[in-house]
């Protein structure tokens, strides 16, 4: 497929989603952007146009290990889910940017419910 067509799709998919998924101050947007090497989430406040919280794979405390890609995507969902308990969030929506809820996503997803967000 022609890469113009594929981000052409993906962002598609992206503003389908997000045309129900909003995020609030008392329950934000977890959104996730997966690049090739690296990947990043944000807890965004839609309302205000706010980020509460911010975590990425390019953070010095992660390091990929034997799991690869999909264990620094769970250490970077296990900050951004300390990083929220810290700020007072305990709720939020997750937002998979277009991407399909697998991999590297899912994963990131398990690291913020294992460190007490609740989507």
């Amino acid at each position: 497929m022609d890469p113009s067509k594929k981000r052409v799709a993906r962002r598609s998919r992206q503003l389908r989603a997000r045309k129900r998924i909003t995020g609030t101050a008392a329950k934000p947007r977890l959104s996730v952007y997966r690049s090739n090497d690296h990947i990043y989430a944000q807890l965004i406040d839609d309302v205000a146009g706010h980020t509460l919280a911010a975590a990425s794979s390019l953070e010095g405390g992660v390091t990929k290990g034997d799991d690869g890609k999909t264990g620094v995507a769970r250490q970077v969902g296990t900050a951004i889910g300390e990083r929220a308990t810290a700020a007072g969030i305990t709720t939020c929506v997750f937002d998979r940017g277009g991407n399909r809820y697998a991999g590297r996503v899912a994963a990131l997803a398990d690291g913020a419910r294992e460190a007490g967000l609740e989507f």
